[in-house]
């Protein structure tokens, strides 16, 4: 790759306030706040570069200048009355490598349980543009010029395979992934399981041996939607089931204990013996299907089918609702999971798990709500029962999630005051991977005690040694418009 496309002169921060969204949520405006967090943080990084003796590029690239960008943060969300959660940091720590490396760096088992890519070759592009316009300008005009999107008409190369181990297993401390799955028709996805599967391939020929884990998505409110299931257990081995309640062609949702189409698929998914349901709640990318988004549903299933797991992708979050104390009377958001489990006896650390897929990325924009929201999570689902997940490649590399997570605090006063926990290095291990163990360990016993030794860790040292080249890009959708494309592309409907 070419060092012009890699951001040399330091204009990208190494953590990104941006309005980029999965492409299953309208982005979302950037507050005053965090305009200001951005000015602060650039501000801060060429002051501390020159403090230091580096260019901005050399200095954003390393653990002081990811530090100096969240101390800014922190500096811009106090400033505007937000303190019920902060990046916790020495401030020191943008001047002091050793310092930053302590708070920043990390030999933490990090797998990943929502991944995405799209396929730049794929199927899905023979479809009519919509309103007649070429496609590439209407759904991602910013990605001409990314990392191997070297030519205007190549954005997508942005979204390949080969990108996406650059930016998860290189650029990333991931070191497994579960590739998933975005809300479409069949005949329109963007990733289908065949390329999936070649995907983890890629990762096989480095010897990498089944780092990434595959869903097999199944609409059981589609024609059809329940047949492929038995291909997708047979001949894919997927490790678990990934459907949207709130989705459909028609733009009607379900509830996974409706008897004509929920029942059906757990019923199908439990003679399968795949027994692990990833349903995506929260993120409402449909108003006629809204109440659907909602996880009313989870509780009852969880009771009425004990043998399942089911792992709620997004853990209910709305994107532009803010998290406070538990509510019981709210019906959406991460409260809704809450009282559906409390409704229908469902412990913490029991059947029920809650993902943080897009909801943490979305949550670092706001501290007061990422407290509320974590806090939550740990005391309601359980300190055992919340997975990692950043639905990267949608947001580039998952590195600055990842960093984020790892300085995150819950203030004193509330965790005195609502019971939440402190996250310690030991909770955090827990939601970076050793959660995902029991509901996905299994599938990866055999790879665990190869992590450290196998190609992807020799070429990630290799590549590491020579000196991080981060991008600090993102990918997916980042106004209304480019966010509407896309989901005529992939036959959703309008938020």
């Amino acid at each position: 790759m070419r060092d012009t496309d890699r951001d040399p002169t330091g204009e990208r921060l190494p953590i990104k306030l941006d309005t980029t969204t999965n492409g299953e949520f309208a982005p979302i405006p950037l507050r005053r706040e965090h305009m200001a967090a951005n000015a602060l943080a650039h501000d801060e990084a060429g002051r501390a570069a020159a403090r230091l003796g580096l260019d901005r590029r050399s200095f954003l690239v390393s653990s002081c200048g990811a530090a100096s960008t969240l101390l800014a943060f922190n500096a811009a969300y106090a400033a505007a009355g937000k303190t019920a959660g902060h990046f916790e940091l020495a401030a020191e720590s943008r001047y002091e490598p050793q310092l930053a490396a302590a708070s920043l760096e990390g030999d933490e088992f990090i797998f990943d349980v929502q991944g995405h890519f799209v396929n730049p070759q794929g199927a899905w592009l023979s479809q009519p543009p919509p309103h007649g316009t070429a496609w590439m300008p209407e759904v991602f005009p910013g990605q001409a010029g990314c990392a191997r999107g070297l030519r205007a008409e190549d954005p997508l190369l942005c979204f390949g395979a080969e990108q996406f181990i650059q930016d998860v297993f290189m650029d990333s401390d991931t070191d497994l992934m579960v590739l998933s799955f975005v809300p479409s028709t069949a005949e329109a996805e963007p990733l289908t399981i065949e390329e999936a599967a070649a995907t983890a391939e890629l990762v096989e020929r480095m010897d990498g041996t089944h780092r990434m884990l595959l869903h097999g998505r199944v609409a059981p409110n589609e024609a059809r939607g329940l047949e492929a299931m038995d291909e997708l257990a047979e001949k894919w081995q997927v490790t678990a089931w990934k459907t949207y309640t709130q989705w459909g062609a028609d733009g009607r949702g379900f509830w996974l204990d409706d008897e004509d189409t929920g029942i059906p698929f757990l019923e199908k998914a439990r003679a399968l013996g795949v027994k692990l349901i990833a349903v995506h709640k929260g993120l409402p990318f449909g108003r006629q299907s809204y109440e659907h988004s909602t996880c009313a549903d989870i509780g009852r299933v969880a009771r009425r089918y004990p043998d399942l797991t089911f792992l709620v992708y997004h853990s209910g979050f709305v994107p532009d609702r803010a998290e406070g104390p538990y509510d019981p009377s709210r019906s959406d958001g991460i409260d809704a999971l809450i009282r559906s489990m409390q409704e229908n006896d469902i412990a913490p650390n029991s059947n029920v798990y809650a993902e943080l897929g897009s909801t943490w990325r979305f949550l670092m924009r706001d501290p007061d709500s990422a407290a509320h929201a974590m806090g939550k999570l740990f005391r309601y689902v359980g300190e055992d029962n919340v997975l990692w997940g950043t639905d990267s490649i949608w947001y580039g590399s998952p590195q600055d999630q990842i960093q984020a997570f790892r300085t995150f605090q819950i203030s004193e006063e509330l965790r005195e005051t609502y019971g939440y926990p402190r996250l310690d290095a030991q909770l955090r291990a827990k939601v970076f991977g050793l959660n995902a163990l029991k509901p996905y360990g299994s599938f990866v016993s055999d790879l665990l005690p190869r992590l450290g030794v196998d190609q992807v860790a020799t070429q990630r040292a290799a590549y590491r040694g020579e000196g991080v080249n981060p991008h600090f890009r993102t990918y997916g959708p980042r106004t209304r418009r480019e966010f509407m494309n896309l989901l005529r592309w992939s036959g959703g409907q309008p938020a």
